[in-house]
């Protein structure tokens, strides 16, 4: 892969964490206007997301680091941790509208 590559593929991959951030971000402020019991349990799922949002940032620096020896091996480990997280999101966004009612 040439570098211009590599960049672009970087670049998608830290805009794309930047939306994750503002949906986690508005997926905290709609638990904080939920019950108790609901505010406790999304805080957890909240919590998970940054995990795993800090895990690809972690991805992101190493792919940036990378030789091309390396580069295909990070890049897919990179991708798994991706879709995992989009994954994450929906479900956090679908519980959360469940059990808040919110759109």
């Amino acid at each position: 892969m040439s570098k211009e590559s590599r960049e672009a593929y970087i670049k998608k991959l830290e805009e794309k964490l930047r939306e994750w951030s503002v949906e986690i971000d508005k997926l905290k402020a709609k638990a904080e206007g939920s019950e108790a019991k609901i505010k406790e349990e999304y805080h957890k799922g909240i919590e998970d997301l940054r995990a795993r949002s800090e895990d690809i940032k972690k991805r992101i620096q190493m792919l940036k680091e990378s030789g091309e020896e390396t580069w295909e091996e990070l890049k897919s480990g990179a991708e798994k941790a991706w879709q995992e997280m989009k994954a994450a999101i929906e479900k956090a966004t679908s519980k959360i509208k469940q059990k808040t009612g919110a759109k």
